[in-house]
């Protein structure tokens, strides 16, 4: 996964640069400031923990490198209707191309289909992607750690410092455009560079992004770390209701599901079960 992320990474590159003969970056912040007001994410995702419940930020996925297409009929605006019934605070949705089979038309369409904020679920790495987020009226952007780290990692402190830099650059500009920012961690190195920022969502996928593996155990690891204002989000492996059971008798109450509900007939159905 770590080779497929460079991969991804290098693809996006070539695509910002593309979009900027299409769009200048001059047109592309126009188009940012002219949006429909952003819809309060982090707010969502509160409300429904205030209330006792799971936070669920719910995916609307066609396809994923490591599993092809998870799910052939698939209508975005339908399955964020159907989200926004089952119970979800908030919707992500992918946006990659290339990789995902995704599009910003399908975060429109979501989007206009519900009430509910949405994530722009994307490999997001530079100041063009945040205004186009914005643009498309994305709520929140993704900001992934180990897209700003060299293939192997942490290397040392230049590495992290440098990754914080940009990450933080990505961060106060989203904030200022009044969208919210989940940042992405996969283990302890990732997750000290994260700490510093600002955003309350803090995402740990308990994916390894070297071996596929997931281990619900990378979250529950990292817990003692992050301060209990802040509102952790588990993401991967979430798939049956002992899993939510186990995270929240740990005090985790936020999560990010997708493929759990993209194989299922009535996604927001399916969340309900999950999360009952």
């Amino acid at each position: 996964m770590a080779d497929v992320l460079q991969k991804i990474l290098a693809t996006k590159r070539v695509e910002i640069e593309a979009a900027e003969r299409v769009i200048s970056r001059t047109a592309i912040v126009g188009a940012a400031a002219a949006g429909a007001a952003p819809r309060d994410f982090v707010g969502a995702v509160r409300s429904k923990m205030a209330a006792g419940k799971a936070g669920v930020i719910a995916e609307v996925k066609r396809a994923s490198p490591s599993k092809g297409v998870i799910r052939a009929d698939f209508r975005p605006a339908e399955i964020a209707a159907s989200y926004e019934k089952g119970g979800a605070a908030c919707l992500s949705v992918l946006t990659d191309r290339d990789y995902f089979q995704g599009c910003p038309e399908f975060l429109q369409q979501a989007r206009a289909a519900c009430s509910l904020p949405v994530l722009r679920k994307d490999f997001i790495i530079d100041e063009y992607q945040v205004y186009e987020a914005r643009a498309m009226g994305a709520d929140c952007i993704l900001l992934i750690v180990a897209a700003f780290l060299p293939p192997e990692g942490v290397t040392g402190t230049a590495a992290a410092q440098a990754a914080l830099a940009r990450l933080s650059a990505l961060e106060t500009l989203a904030h200022a455009l009044g969208m919210a920012v989940l940042v992405e961690v996969h283990d302890a190195d990732e997750l000290d560079i994260a700490l510093p920022l600002t955003t309350p969502l803090v995402g740990i996928n308990n994916r390894n992004l070297r071996t596929f593996e997931v281990s619900l155990e990378t979250t529950l690891s990292q817990l003692h770390r992050v301060a209990p204002e802040r509102i952790i989000v588990t993401e991967s492996g979430i798939l049956a209701p002992e899993h939510v059971a186990l995270m929240r008798a740990r005090g985790v109450n936020a999560f990010l599901v997708g493929e759990a509900f993209m194989r299922a007939d009535d996604p927001g159905t399916e969340l309900a079960r999950l999360f009952g």
